[in-house]
């Protein structure tokens, strides 16, 4: 099982990275009707930070995004499992095919959050520079003014009428 398999059907919904009970479903090799009956069977065990049901607004949303199949694809909202509903998914699911892709995802959950911590850490770095040279630049770009704007103050002094003692 390839991380590049699992990572191209986490999604984001409700600002959280989800998978969909039908991406899960070919993941396991099972039917989603079967993985559904797992689910409700045991649904205490999936409270709503673990997986939700998406409403039928987001479910023809997503339907707009991905093409359907023939059949006219699914008929009910799915069911989004979050990293932690995936992993009490194990709990639920006890083949060896079921334990096996649940490590493989959870490895794959742990990888995506690494390198959202590598960007944010390195977009945190490019800030700090940003301000860092900016003020380096206003301090060159004041030094540049003084120097000309000291020439034409010379200038203007040797141009000036003088009064007092003359030699």
């Amino acid at each position: 099982m390839h991380l590049s398999n699992i990572q191209s059907r986490i999604i984001i919904i409700r600002e959280q990275r989800v998978i969909l009970d039908y991406d899960l479903a070919e993941l396991y090799e099972t039917e989603t009707k079967r993985l559904k009956e797992a689910v409700r069977r045991h649904i205490e065990r999936f409270p709503e930070d673990f997986m939700f049901e998406l409403t039928n607004d987001e479910f023809e949303t997503l339907r707009s995004q991905f093409a359907t199949s023939n059949r006219g694809g699914s008929r009910y909202p799915p069911f989004a499992f979050t990293e932690q509903g995936v992993a009490m998914l194990s709990s639920v699911l006890n083949s060896k095919k079921a334990i096996d892709v649940n490590i493989a995802i959870m490895r794959t959950f742990v990888a995506l959050r690494l390198h959202f911590l590598n960007q944010n850490e390195l977009a945190d770095k490019l800030k700090e520079l940003e301000i860092k040279y900016n003020q380096q630049f206003k301090d060159v770009y004041a030094a540049i003014n003084y120097l000309l704007n000291k020439d034409k103050l010379d200038i203007s002094q040797k141009e000036r009428k003088k009064i007092g003692f003359n030699r």
